[in-house]
């Protein structure tokens, strides 16, 4: 019997490696074809809802607002506006806006939402039941305000940046008057 060289029984080894990969890559891709398909279950009347959302254009158009009014008043500010969900649907960081400014905004977009009431509001509710700044997310400071419709919450606008929670709220009050228009 003859001996290999070394490097043929590498080029051998390599070789029958190969085969027995494309053997099972063959046999894994002929069993991995579409299963069967499913039919769709309908769900019956009354399983659903139906919730109203601030449209992208609506979005943007109230957080330029906030931020106009703010740069109007020499005021570096960031502006949010979450959906009825909490998800930020525009962020908007003014020109110089500090860099909490922008977790901040959100943060009150998120918690006027949530309660459907401005973030001033909510920050008075503190003495009350002080436990509330725990809940993740949610900041209860002046400067959030809910949009609704039908008198739902459907969004949140949040501002940060001025030298008080009443001038960020004047601002996000501007953006949700933007909304109504």
């Amino acid at each position: 019997m003859k001996t290999l060289s070394g490097r043929a029984r590498i080029t051998t080894g390599a070789a029958a490696l190969a085969a027995v990969g494309a053997a099972a890559f063959g046999t894994v891709s002929a069993n991995a074809s579409a299963p069967a398909a499913v039919p769709p279950v309908a769900a019956p009347a009354g399983a659903t809802t139906t919730s109203t959302h601030l449209t992208v254009d609506a979005a943007a158009r109230a957080a330029q607002a906030a931020l106009d009014a703010a740069e109007a008043d020499g005021q570096r500010v960031t502006v949010a506006v979450v959906d009825r969900n909490g998800n930020t649907v525009v962020t908007l960081r003014g020109d110089g806006a500090g860099p909490q400014s922008y977790a901040s905004a959100e943060r009150k977009a998120f918690t006027a939402v949530s309660w459907n009431a401005p973030t001033s509001e909510l920050a008075a509710r503190l003495e009350q039941t002080p436990q509330l700044k725990d809940i993740p997310g949610t900041l209860f400071l002046g400067g959030g305000v809910p949009v609704t419709a039908r008198n739902a919450p459907i969004a949140g606008i949040g501002v940060a940046g001025a030298p008080s929670g009443a001038m960020d709220e004047k601002y996000a009050r501007a953006g949700a008057a933007a909304v109504a228009r």
